[in-house]
């Protein structure tokens, strides 16, 4: 009797088990391995060779690529999740109520998630192109999009933002039409308007959305590296190169894999921070139904 119980206990960690193996070998060994590595002198093959201490950083830091990829991720980052924050939610709120072409209308809106990452870089790096693209002849404008210093990494927004937005829009559109319809009932009796509703009874419920969001929006665009690496490779003059672009160059082209794992560390302090800052706010302005 002793033993069915104690093995009725500890049968849900035999259900982990599987998955724990597959994180330990997948996500804890190679971020002990990356941590190591970022403190050691690493030949070609991956073999450790000493002990560097801080130099690898040190290195990193005062390197002019890591520092423009590290105000072009950070820039990529403050302008991306803001913009698809508020383009994912207004067509939310276009799609809120349901209408006999909302199905078409909201399937275009969708539409762009069965496309990859990859398929839309080539798509954007065909409609942008100074040439042919289309985007120029509709505008009558001869632009470089991806050929420019200063336009590339709006390009890259471009993709990012297209491939983005989709995702959400579905999560804010879920949110709103899960709002108690009797809260909307009750505060139209009160005389309240449209603004009124949206700021002091949308909004507020879909604060737990907007903080999800905002968190994975911010991983995902420290993250960015597909489209740089299809469109431009960090060009023109290292405009769009990014943190996970130069790891990839340094550890994967380069065989550089102490600068590469400095890299890995410096992106995942940067986006624990964000995390943190996130749960700061969750804490102040976050409101559960």
């Amino acid at each position: 009797m002793q033993r069915t119980l104690s093995f009725q206990k500890a049968k849900p960690y035999f259900f982990l088990l599987p998955i724990l193996i597959f994180a330990a070998a997948f996500v804890y060994y190679p971020f002990v391995r990356t941590f190591l590595y970022s403190f050691s002198r690493v030949n070609f093959r991956g073999d450790i060779l000493g002990f560097a201490g801080l130099r690898n950083f040190r290195r990193l830091f005062t390197d002019s690529v890591f520092l423009a990829a590290l105000k072009n991720t950070l820039y990529l980052t403050l302008i991306f999740v803001p913009l698809n924050l508020v383009l994912s939610f207004f067509l939310a709120l276009l799609a809120t109520k349901k209408r006999k072409p909302g199905m078409i209308y909201e399937t275009f809106f969708m539409l762009p998630m069965a496309v990859s990452m990859a398929a839309a870089s080539q798509i954007f790096k065909m409609l942008l192109d100074p040439a042919v693209g289309i985007l120029n002849h509709i505008l009558h404008l001869k632009t470089g999009w991806f050929l420019d210093p200063g336009t590339a990494l709006y390009g890259i927004m471009m993709v990012c933002l297209w491939i983005g937005f989709p995702f959400d829009f579905l999560l804010f559109l879920s949110a709103l039409r899960n709002i108690p319809a009797q809260q909307m009932e009750s505060a139209e009796l009160e005389g309240a308007g449209y603004f009124r509703k949206l700021f002091y009874i949308q909004i507020p419920l879909l604060t737990p959305t907007v903080l999800y969001v905002i968190c994975t929006n911010a991983v995902l665009a420290m993250m960015t590296s597909t489209p740089v690496m299809i469109i431009t490779s960090g060009q023109p003059g290292y405009s769009t190169e990014t943190l996970i672009f130069m790891m990839y160059t340094s550890g994967y082209q380069s065989s550089n894999y102490s600068m590469a794992s400095c890299i890995s560390l410096a992106t995942f302090a940067l986006c624990f921070g964000m995390v943190l800052g996130a749960l700061f706010l969750e804490r102040r302005g976050v409101h559960y139904q």
